[in-house]
Parts: C-alpha cells; sequence; structure tokens
C-alpha cells in the first residue's frame, strides 16, 4: 500500500466550497466556527511534499523528498533523530506532532507553476494536507505560496532563491529558510572583486522566470557598485538543453566574464556548452576569461564535474560544516541513503522540522498560530548557526556561504570548498525594498 494510501484514511470528504475557491472538508459547519482547513481530527496528521519529480529540477526535487521522509521519520521517533537532537528548541519530543503520527502525500510539481498549483490543490482537498512544503522552482514557489494562502494552509518553501517569494509575492501563511538572490550578490561581489579586479565586463545568461529575473539583478547590481560593467544580458527558456546558441555570442561581446543564471540541469548544460567552447581557455581585454555561478548545489557540481573547478558562487548550506546539527544530519541522510545530502535536502528537512515545532509550540495546528510561533522566531542547531525568521516577510536571516569548485576533490561528492561564511548583517536588508504586502494570515475557516 502506498503512502499516499495510507494518509488518506480517515480523510473527510470534501463537500463545501471555501469562499477562496477551494473545496474544503465538511467539519466546516455552522457549529464549528472555530474550525480551520483540514484541522487534524485523527490519530495522525498529514503534510503534502510538493517537488520535482520531473522535468530540469529533478534531481533537487529527488534529494528533498528523501530528507522529507527522513524527517517524518524522526518526527514520529525512527532513526537517530538527526537534528532534532541539535535543534536549540527542545519543543519536538519523536511522538509525531501534538501526539499525532505524521503521515505524508506526495506530488509532483514538474517545476511548472500551474501542475504544482493543481498538485498542492489535490493535496489539500482529497488528502486532507494541514501542511504544504516543496519546490524547486521560485515560480512554483510564487504559486503555490498563493494557493495555500486562498486555502488556509501553512506553506513551508523548500528551495526558493528568487526575492519575489518573500518580497513583492510574499503571503502570511508562506515562510522560506533558503536564501535569495539579493543575499547572494551581496556575499558574492567582494569575493568576485578581490579576486577578479574592479575592471570586469559581465555578460548575463539568464533564466527565463522571476528567479533568473532577480538573481540578474542581484549580482548586476552587487558588481556593477564595485566598477564592474554589464554588456549584455540574455533570457534564455527554462526548457532548454543546448546552450550552444547563446555561449557563441559572448565570444564576439567583449565581456569577459560569463555570468549563468541558471539552475540545475540548466546550469550543467550551459557550463557544460561554455567551457566545450573554450570560454575558460580564452584571455580577454587582458585577462583570463571567466565564468561564475551565483547559485550553486552540490548536486549541480556533480552533474558539471570538472567543469566547476575554481568558479565561485554561492550556497545555504554545505554538508561539510563542522557544526553540531551538520555533522547530525550528514550523519542520519548518509546512514540512510549512502551519500551526503544537498542543500535543498537541507532547507526542506529544517522546513519540515520547522513546522512541527512551531505547532508545538503553539500548541495548534491552527495556521495563524503557527504562524504566529514562527514569525521572530530566532533558532540555532540547524546547520545554518544563529538564524532569525523575520516576521516582517518571513525570510530567514543567517549566515551565507561563498564557494568554488575544488580544484582537487577527493570523491564524487567532495566538489566545493566553502571559501567564505558571509556575516548575516552583510546580506540584511530592509524588508519594505521588494515591496509587497504580507497581508493576514488566513485559517481557511
Amino acid at each position: 500500500m502506498s503512502k499516499t494510501d495510507v494518509s488518506r484514511r480517515g480523510v473527510l470528504k470534501t463537500s463545501a466550497v471555501a469562499g477562496a475557491g477551494l473545496a474544503v472538508p465538511t467539519i466546516f459547519t455552522a457549529q464549528s466556527a472555530a474550525a480551520f482547513t483540514n484541522e487534524p481530527t485523527g490519530s495522525s496528521v498529514t503534510l503534502g511534499f510538493n517537488v520535482p519529480q520531473t522535468g530540469p529540477y529533478a534531481d533537487e526535487g529527488a534529494d528533498e523528498l528523501r530528507a522529507y521522509e527522513l524527517a517524518v521519520e524522526h518526527l514520529n521517533g525512527g532513526g537517530d533523530g538527526g537534528m532534532m537532537n541539535t535543534f536549540s528548541s527542545k519543543a519536538l519530543q519523536g511522538n509525531g506532532i501534538l501526539g499525532k503520527k505524521v503521515e505524508y502525500v506526495t506530488g509532483d510539481t514538474q517545476t511548472k507553476s500551474d501542475a504544482a498549483r493543481a498538485s498542492a490543490k489535490s493535496m489539500i482537498e482529497k488528502d486532507g494536507a494541514v501542511m504544504i512544503t516543496g519546490g524547486s522552482s521560485s515560480g512554483v514557489a510564487v504559486a503555490v505560496q498563493a494557493l495555500c494562502q486562498e486555502a488556509g494552509v501553512i506553506f513551508m518553501a523548500g528551495l526558493t532563491h528568487s526575492n519575489d517569494t518573500t518580497g513583492k509575492d510574499k503571503k502570511a501563511n508562506g515562510f522560506r529558510h533558503f536564501f535569495n538572490s539579493y543575499m547572494s550578490g551581496a556575499a558574492l561581489a567582494p569575493i568576485l572583486a578581490a579576486n577578479y579586479g574592479n575592471d570586469r565586463k559581465a555578460y548575463h545568461l539568464t533564466a527565463d522566470y522571476n528567479w533568473g529575473y532577480t538573481t540578474e539583478e542581484a549580482v548586476r547590481n552587487s558588481t556593477e557598485a564595485l566598477g564592474w560593467d554589464t554588456v549584455a544580458a540574455v533570457k534564455t527558456p527554462l526548457t532548454q538543453t543546448d546552450f550552444s546558441s547563446y555561449i557563441a555570442p559572448v565570444l564576439q561581446s567583449g565581456a569577459d566574464v560569463l555570468v549563468l543564471n541558471h539552475y540545475g540541469g540548466n546550469m550543467v548544460n550551459s557550463l557544460t556548452n561554455a567551457v566545450q567552447f573554450g570560454l575558460r581557455d580564452k584571455e580577454v581585454n587582458g585577462k583570463n576569461f571567466e565564468i561564475v555561478v551565483p547559485l550553486y548545489s552540490r548536486l549541480m557540481a556533480r552533474g558539471a564535474g570538472a567543469n566547476v573547478k575554481g568558479i565561485f558562487g554561492s550556497t545555504n548550506w554545505h554538508w561539510s560544516l563542522p557544526d553540531a546539527g551538520t555533522q547530525a544530519f550528514v550523519k542520519s541522510f548518509g546512514t540512510k541513503y549512502g551519500f551526503p545530502p544537498s542543500q535543498a535536502a537541507h532547507t526542506c528537512y529544517v522546513q519540515a522540522l520547522l513546522y512541527a515545532d512551531a505547532v508545538e509550540r503553539a500548541g495548534s495546528f491552527n495556521p495563524c498560530a503557527v504562524g504566529e510561533a514562527l514569525e521572530g522566531f530566532q533558532f540555532d542547531g540547524m546547520g545554518n548557526g544563529p538564524t532569525l525568521y523575520r516576521a516582517a516577510d518571513h525570510q530567514c536571516f543567517k549566515d551565507v556561504l561563498v564557494v568554488k569548485g575544488k580544484e582537487n576533490p577527493t570523491s564524487e561528492f567532495d566538489l566545493l570548498e566553502i571559501v567564505e561564511i558571509t556575516p548575516v548583517s552583510q546580506v540584511t536588508y530592509d524588508a519594505s525594498i521588494f515591496g509587497g504586502e504580507l497581508g493576514a494570515c488566513n485559517p481557511g475557516a
């Protein structure tokens, strides 16, 4: 029997339509005015894991799902407990969430906003999910976050890096642990200037959706402030697999740096094409030609192999960090799956624990009570050092890692090295700069 079949046991059928246009369980009657969307009434609670199981970010999605399954195991008292042992909050007891066994259902976002909304909607309406989490695309995150706001459930964003998620498109029911484009630019620019100088001409290739736009903007603003010029910025389709036609014009542009605002399989393919065109062997404007990857992951580095050597980028977390939380998570994940986790796996595992912890501290699954428990919450022991869930925009603030591809890796997993841990003070910004209104929490009842 599948996990989906198990988790559907006891879920009440939908028979009404909420004002937001989503069907809601029959518990929402005049006699239960205090109820909220999918209030757990039995001995279990269902979470919805919405990840890209197909499409260009499928590798990230597979690792996210592994992490969620590990988190559920730990929440239910299995395994070694992982980061529950190092988490500064001690509310989680390994007996589920508020004593209810954690079950889950999964959906495939396909890295498409419409597909992601449809799968999240199904998990809420048909499976009774009280919280939705996941995704490896900011377009998906923004779409699903808006759906969860309408439906009256909490959305714990997975891997989403666009400023928009907690900027112009932020929602009261949505929370993000992952860092964003602004933070990458603020952390990367000083390192790029120190290594490549202030007189550089950059050519950007940018994934044609909101993550690509805000990452290009962040890197451009940060590098131009230090003296770099941007000679061109070209959008590329998310579905693109061969970037040869986009790489060729770089050679005629006068640029001496190529910035690849690509992620997942897109970055693996575009970087491979750039190396095949010999860009890394060129000298332009009297300087060695350089390539920059603003957002890195271990999975991308593995896919690109030797092509990542010496290339700078940023990352939210890395399995080589020496802190106790990281070591506990890497041990648990490695024991279960046989290899170290990616940053996607890390942020999803942490989000699952943070949600469960907030429910415990609030004493309720009501999304408004959970949101209040998360807003302004300060914690440690989860692999990134001291971290704040800022109340104003539901964005986590913590140190940011600048990394580069290792010249002499010791294994297929040891491909990135940390060159600087940028302090949170350097990447913090005013919550109002990206616009948007957080609005009010929606419990859905």
